[in-house]
């Protein structure tokens, strides 16, 4: 298996720490507003990386962190009235909400900030001893930047250029030493929350608790770092700085997927440019979204819209319409067929794209089996098509939720699949005017329907 390798700037082939485990741990949200696309995105992806490894026979131990104490939060909670856990805990709700829809499976673990400042407080502490860390009485700790000579390594830039830069922007903190130096601990301010330390009360900076919480609970040398690529720098970069300072060996892989963009441009809450995942999914159902996020590879940006979402629902009932048809057909549960082809797109760097492009193919096939009367050659075909769905995390047939009824449109299968069952019985009777009805309203909200010898199908 082969991936793109952020620091080493190509595809590498991956060895785990341990053969057959991988430890893996992506960056988490910041609980402050609800989820919008990219989460979704961001999210899907890595929950498709983790299926994969599985599927191919690995344990995996993934851990992806809940950032509950922020300054988004603290600024949020304060217009909104309310305290940062209140708020945190509302959106975090929020989140887990929409991945559920989204069939995003839980991580393995969940670390949230304010449960680990202990553990940040050691880690600074260290930091301190070594030399690579100091403090600015009443303000708090900050790492210095220029005791790390690799800094910039992983988004390839020279510390040099970075120095001149920052030096040339107005700096709001003159006594740091360099003007890159980061905060490792921020001194309390009136009204924040605050935890006690050596270096008086105050709160975690942000860069340090995905440091302390990874190698808590994943130990040094883990696996696979990853997270959306606007995370390279500088939040990434300060983890491999803080925790190399402190004399650990930080994540061996780094993963990074590209941005969901609006015109050509970040999505992002600070700019009003985002639409929520519920709306998303609400508008066109979490099996479309998540097609949708397969036919772009992970690691290019990719832009989500209505037009495109209703394209990925067109593909999601190409699934369904054979799994129907292979109901209908009575096709025998047997093993799946030859997927090589599948697991060399995977292999490739995660070739969703790929990967789909067989799963479409074999679909093809199947059809193309069934009108031949070779339903033991379509049945292997199905079989396929399931289990390479099953490790894609896009269910064959029904999946995490059904298309939503949009201008008159039918959306739930069993209700389509009744009305086709009644038809069925008026034919049996003899009632064609009844049967011919029912076609008639199917076809009025946008279901065909096709006779067979073995039963009627039928396809949005």
């Amino acid at each position: 298996m082969r991936f793109y390798d952020t620091a080493a700037r190509g595809k590498t082939d991956f060895v785990a720490r341990r053969a057959g485990s991988v430890s893996m741990y992506v960056c988490g949200p910041t609980v402050y507003d609800d989820p919008h696309v990219g989460h979704g995105r961001t999210a899907a992806v890595f929950d498709v990386v983790r299926r994969y490894l599985i599927w191919r026979g690995n344990d995996v131990c993934f851990v992806s962190n809940i950032t509950d104490i922020e300054d988004r939060i603290i600024a949020r909670a304060a217009e909104r009235g309310t305290t940062e856990p209140e708020l945190a805990a509302r959106y975090e709700a929020a989140y887990w909400a929409q991945m559920d829809r989204l069939g995003v499976m839980r991580p393995d673990e969940m670390p949230h900030a304010t449960q680990f400042v202990p553990q940040m407080q050691r880690l600074i502490g260290s930091l301190v001893e070594a030399g690579s860390a100091y403090v600015i009485e009443g303000q708090g700790v900050y790492f210095q930047v220029d005791t790390f000579p690799a800094y910039g390594s992983l988004s390839h830039r020279r510390l040099a250029d970075l120095r001149e830069a920052a030096g040339s922007r107005v700096e709001v903190d003159e006594e740091k030493r360099s003007p890159i130096d980061f905060a490792l601990w921020k001194a309390s301010k009136p009204g924040e929350p605050t935890w006690d330390s050596p270096w008086g009360p105050g709160r975690p900076g942000w860069h340090i608790e995905c440091s302390a919480m990874s190698l808590e609970i994943l130990g040094d040398g883990f696996d696979i770092h990853g997270g959306g690529d606007d995370l390279v720098f500088p939040h990434h970069e300060n983890e491999i700085a803080q925790s190399a300072g402190a004399g650990h060996r930080f994540a061996r892989y780094w993963l990074h997927s590209g941005m969901v963009v609006v015109g050509g441009e970040k999505m992002s809450k600070s700019l009003g440019n985002f639409t929520t995942l519920s709306d998303a999914l609400d508008a066109h159902g979490p099996r479309a979204f998540r097609l949708l996020v397969l036919q772009t590879h992970y690691r290019r940006p990719m832009e989500i819209n209505d037009e495109q979402l209703r394209a990925a629902g067109a593909g999601v009932e190409r699934l369904d319409a054979l799994a129907r048809r292979s109901r209908v057909e009575g096709l025998a549960a047997v093993p799946h067929g030859d997927i090589s082809a599948f697991e060399v797109a995977m292999d490739d760097d995660f070739d969703t794209p790929g990967a789909l492009a067989v799963v479409y193919d074999l679909v093809r096939d199947a059809h193309v089996a069934i009108d031949a009367g070779r339903l033991d050659v379509a049945a292997v075909h199905v079989a396929s098509v399931r289990e390479m769905c099953g490790a894609l995390g896009l269910d064959f047939d029904g999946g995490v939720g059904a298309v939503p009824d949009e201008g008159g449109a039918l959306g739930d299968e069993a209700e389509i699949d009744a009305l086709v069952a009644a038809r069925t019985e008026a034919r049996e009777r003899r009632d064609f005017a009844e049967a011919d009805r029912i076609r008639a309203e199917l076809q009025s909200r946008g279901i065909a329907l096709e006779d067979t010898p073995r039963g009627t199908v039928w396809r949005r």
